[in-house]
C-alpha cells in the first residue's frame, strides 16, 4: 500500500461516475490526487458482492472508500472489510441529500445528529489503522450552518477524527432534488475558512462549486491568513478531466511536466487492455474519457467515435485509436489553416 498523501487535491465520490474504471483513468492523469469510490452502504459491503462493490486495481492508489450508514457496529465491520481490500482511507458520507439516504438515515440527514456521527467515526477509527475521515455539508434545511458545521466537526474531533472534507453548501432535504442540491443552495466558502481558522489543528478540505485549477489555487492561498489543507474537485474533474494532468505541477508543486490527454490515454491503455481481456465492455471505460479533449479541435468527433463505436459488440482499443486519430487530424488541419492565414 502506498503512503497516504496530503489531502491537497482529491476527486470527489460521485454516484454512477467514480467507479473503478473512472478512477484508473483519473490516475493516468494524476499520480498524487486522492481518489474516492462511489458511496457504498455498510450493509451492502457486509452482505453484498464484495468484489463487485469493492474490487479495484492497484494502479488506483491512493484511493479512499466512502461508506454510507448510521449504525456504528455495521460501519466498523464494513471499514475493516474495506481496509482488508487495501483502501488507503475510510470516509463516512455525511453529505448526500438523496431520498434513498434519507430513508436509510445516513448521508446529509446525519448533520442533525452530530453525536451519532461521532459514535460512527469512533467505531470506524477503532476498527482500522488507515485514516478515518468525514465528508459533510455545512448544514441541512433550517439549521444555522455556523452551529451545525461546528457541532458535527467538534463531536467527531472529540472522537479522534482529524480530517474533514466540507461541501460548502447546505443540503435542503425538503424541497430540492439531489441535482438541485448540487447547485441551488448558496456556497459559503467563508464559513469553511472560519472553521480552519478556529480549528487550526484539524485538516480541512473544501468542496463545492470549484470549477477549475485557478479556483483551486485560490482556495489554497493564505492571503487572509488561513491556509486550507486541500481542495476536492467534483464535476469539473469529471467533465474536463484534462485539468487533472496539471495538478502535479500546479497543486502539489512537483517538478514535472503536465500529462496531456494523449499521454493519459497511453497510460490508461494497459488497464483497458486488461479489463477487455477479462470480458469488460469498452463503453464502460470509454464513457469516462468523453470530456478529455474538451476545447480541442476534433473533440466532437472524439466523443462521437467513443460513444457510437464503443458500445458495439467486440469493440476494442482500435476504437480509442480512431478517436485519438480524429483529434490529431483535426488539430493538423487547424494548424495548416493557421499557417495559410499567416502567409496571407
Amino acid at each position: 500500500m502506498t503512503p497516504h498523501p496530503p489531502h491537497r487535491l482529491s476527486v470527489a465520490p460521485m454516484m454512477d461516475w467514480t467507479d473503478r474504471n473512472c478512477r484508473a483513468f483519473h490516475r493516468a492523469l494524476s499520480s498524487r490526487a486522492l481518489l474516492y469510490t462511489e458511496m457504498v452502504t455498510a450493509p451492502a459491503v457486509i452482505h453484498g458482492d464484495r468484489e463487485r462493490l469493492l474490487g479495484f486495481d492497484a494502479v488506483e492508489h491512493p484511493v479512499a472508500l466512502q461508506l454510507g450508514g448510521s449504525d456504528p457496529a455495521q460501519l466498523a465491520e464494513a471499514a475493516r472489510i474495506g481496509e482488508s481490500y487495501g483502501y488507503d482511507e475510510i470516509n463516512l458520507n455525511v453529505g448526500c441529500p438523496s431520498d434513498r439516504v434519507q430513508s436509510g438515515k445516513f448521508g446529509a440527514c446525519l448533520m442533525r445528529e452530530p453525536e451519532l456521527v461521532a459514535d460512527c467515526m469512533a467505531a470506524i477509527k477503532g476498527a482500522v489503522s488507515v485514516p478515518a475521515t468525514v465528508k459533510c455539508r455545512i448544514g441541512v434545511d433550517d439549521q444555522d450552518p455556523l452551529v451545525s458545521l461546528f457541532a458535527t466537526v467538534d463531536a467527531s474531533a472529540a472522537a479522534g477524527v482529524t480530517s474533514f472534507v466540507v461541501h460548502a453548501r447546505k443540503a435542503w432535504l425538503k424541497g430540492l432534488s439531489p441535482k438541485e442540491n448540487r447547485d441551488v443552495p448558496p456556497l459559503d466558502y467563508d464559513l469553511v475558512r472560519r472553521l480552519k481558522r478556529e480549528r487550526p489543528d484539524l485538516t480541512i478540505c473544501i468542496n463545492g462549486g470549484i470549477g477549475d485549477l485557478d479556483q483551486a489555487e485560490a482556495h489554497l492561498d493564505d492571503a487572509d491568513g488561513v491556509r486550507l489543507d486541500g481542495v476536492m474537485l467534483g464535476r469539473a474533474a469529471y467533465h474536463e478531466p484534462a485539468l487533472l494532468g496539471q495538478v502535479g505541477r500546479r497543486i502539489f508543486g512537483m517538478d514535472v511536466e503536465d500529462v496531456d490527454p494523449f499521454a493519459a490515454i497511453e497510460r490508461y491503455r494497459p488497464y483497458m487492455a486488461g479489463r477487455l481481456a477479462e470480458g469488460a465492455h469498452l463503453a464502460s471505460m470509454a464513457r469516462h474519457m468523453l470530456g478529455l479533449m474538451h476545447g480541442r479541435a476534433g473533440a466532437r468527433a472524439f466523443r462521437r467515435i467513443l460513444t457510437v463505436e464503443g458500445v458495439k459488440a467486440g469493440a476494442g482499443l482500435e476504437v480509442v485509436d480512431r478517436a485519438v486519430e480524429a483529434v490529431r487530424e483535426a488539430e493538423a488541419r487547424q494548424a495548416r489553416l493557421g499557417e495559410r492565414e499567416e502567409a496571407a
